[in-house]
């Protein structure tokens, strides 16, 4: 039985994927990982409570409501989902997206509060599984790896910052990264000095602690020394903010009770917060595998965000979603496979069960160190030097990226570099590279004269190729450059060759285009004539009635062999009558 590799544990999991969607992971997991699974999710446990409690809050719902969210999210996205990494739960954005919201919908009522909350989770939900059976996750494709490098950068950047006033014990909020840091000085003469002193010393241990033993759980050691200083120092009664008690117990399952005009109300509340958790959780997913070379089934990670909204909707929770800071959090911490969400959401059960009065004595600096260490390995330097060396578009491109974030939000960013995105895939197929092509000595094949001086050209013909798509956006620039190729050769012409085997696909300007440029050759007295085109161009090309003046459109039609025809004519025409009756 030949040794099984990382490329053959994918392949297998992508059968087992295709033919059974639960579990994908499964088939691949090895025994050796389960302890690293088991690590990572207490530290994502740990991490979790405090986030949960903060984000609750800026959701107006009650402290408990974002635990709900890790508690079923983790368990139903170990079933589902394709990541390795990503981790679900509440998140910044989405939760003050709610609290502006469902406030005036609730007209101050706590449980009317709470149950638009799970409906909105449960639209969500209903919108993530309708986007999924109309492969709605192509949209994801579009994000290029260049701009997820100023997207990652942008992202560690922001989260870091949000982190800086929990560390410092201060109270700052800013509408981008500018603005928070802004607040951020003007408030340093207020610097809680206790706070400021065990979040660097957490920093401090988090930091050796990942140098000196690196496959440890150093974090869930800090976070479980950080409970037991913050008890019997008494660090709140220093000013030292921790999280607070909660409502111990698990989540009682059931329907909202929301009427059919609170579903048409929450509609366009729950597409923004589908979009929202949608963009987060595709773009922290592909961030993470990125850095070990995975992939990520984006339509499969739609059907995961579906069910897991809805199971969160059923158990009182709100709108989840992949967030950036938790997904890093669980990868620093070793996680290998989704099973991690698992043990996350164990640990949170058991935390709600017998563990608040605990939870509530820590300090939440220890959580802001925990953030910046985890998000710190998402700036990379390097690629960034690389393309500013290779390439000074796409690096311009990654640093708006970057500001987009810092500007805008971690959210807007990620949208913003989606646009840039597809502006430069636009810009790409509008500029297509044009060529005057030579035949390759000693070949039948033909390159670029202009890159390869040394290729042949036949006197009195000019074979042109586009390396792109013909469509409605650039048939005027290829028209244009074919034109400036015709004007620019040497000697009488008498032969066009226009080259497709590049154009894989054309649309019906493109079609119109090439009829264009045959009419106006013809009026010179000057032919024309289609090689190497393609099925699907081929066929527009015959229903557009294109073999009226080309000839025949098949297959077998070559720049060689066109060449070669036209030489046998040349010759056959050039022998004396004798000759040709002998």
């Amino acid at each position: 039985m030949p040794a099984d590799t990382p490329h053959a544990d994918r392949d297998r999991a992508a059968t087992h994927a295709a033919r059974f969607p639960l579990l994908p992971w499964l088939p691949s997991y090895r025994a050796a990982w389960l302890g690293r699974d088991a690590i990572a999710g207490l530290t994502l446990a740990a991490y979790a409570v405090p986030v949960s409690l903060a984000y609750s809050s800026l959701a107006g719902l009650p402290p408990e409501a974002g635990l709900y969210c890790y508690l079923a999210g983790g368990l139903v996205y170990a079933v589902l989902g394709t990541s390795p990494h990503l981790a679900i739960g509440p998140t910044s954005s989405i939760a003050i997206v709610l609290g502006a919201t469902l406030g005036g919908l609730a007209g101050g009522d706590a449980a009317r509060h709470v149950a638009l909350g799970a409906g909105t989770a449960l639209l969500v939900a209903a919108i993530a599984l309708l986007a999924a059976a109309l492969r709605f996750g192509l949209v994801a494709s579009f994000v290029s790896d260049t701009v997820l490098t100023g997207f990652r950068a942008g992202a560690a950047i922001a989260i870091a910052a949000t982190q800086l006033p929990a560390l410092l014990g201060v109270q700052a909020r800013g509408e981008n990264v500018f603005e928070l840091l802004r607040e951020v000085a003007h408030r340093l003469p207020d610097t809680n000095l206790h706070t400021l002193a065990f979040g660097v010393a957490a920093v401090v241990l988090l930091a050796l602690g990942q140098r000196l033993f690196p496959a440890r759980p150093v974090a869930l050691a800090v976070v479980a020394a950080s409970l037991v200083a913050s008890s019997v120092l008494d660090l709140g009664g220093h000013g030292v903010e921790v999280v607070g008690r909660l409502r111990a117990g698990l989540p009682e399952p059931g329907v909202p009770e929301l009427a059919l005009a609170d579903a048409r109300r929450l509609l366009p509340l729950a597409l923004g917060c589908f979009l929202l958790s949608f963009v987060e959780s595709i773009g922290a997913a592909r961030t993470f595998a990125e850095t070990r070379r995975e992939t990520v089934d984006a339509n499969r990670e739609l059907t995961a965000l579906g069910a897991t909204n809805l199971v969160v909707g059923l158990v009182q929770g709100y709108p989840s979603a992949g967030g950036m800071s938790q997904t890093a959090v669980n990868e620093r911490a070793g996680a290998r496979s989704p099973l991690s969400l698992v043990f996350a959401s164990l640990a949170i059960g058991a935390a709600l069960l017998y563990a608040t009065e605990l939870l509530h004595q820590l300090p939440t600096a220890i959580l802001a160190a925990v953030v910046l260490m985890a998000v710190k390995d998402l700036i990379d330097v390097g690629a960034f030097r690389h393309l500013r060396r290779v390439n000074k578009v796409e690096f311009r491109v990654a640093v708006v990226s970057l500001l987009g974030v810092l500007a805008f939000g971690i959210l807007e960013g990620l949208l913003l570099a989606a646009i840039f995105s597809l502006a430069m895939l636009l810009r790409w197929a509008g500029n297509p590279h044009t060529a005057v092509l030579g035949r390759i000595p000693g070949t039948d094949r033909f390159g670029d004269v202009e890159r390869h001086p040394g290729n042949e050209t036949t006197p009195g013909v000019l074979i042109f190729r586009v390396e792109g798509g013909l469509y409605y956006f650039n048939v005027e620039t290829v028209k244009q450059r074919f034109l400036d190729a015709v004007a620019r050769h040497d000697g009488p012409l008498e032969l066009v060759v226009f080259d497709l085997s590049t154009s894989p696909q054309i649309d019906l300007a493109g079609v119109r285009m090439l009829g264009e440029l045959y009419d106006r050759l013809a009026e010179r007295g000057v032919e024309m004539e289609l090689a190497e085109a393609h099925a699907a161009v081929r066929e527009l090309l015959r229903a557009e009635g294109m073999e009226k003046r080309f000839g025949s459109i098949d297959r077998a039609t070559t720049c060689a062999g066109i060449l070669d025809e036209r030489a046998v004519r040349a010759v056959t025409t050039s022998r004396p009558r004798s000759d040709a009756v002998r």
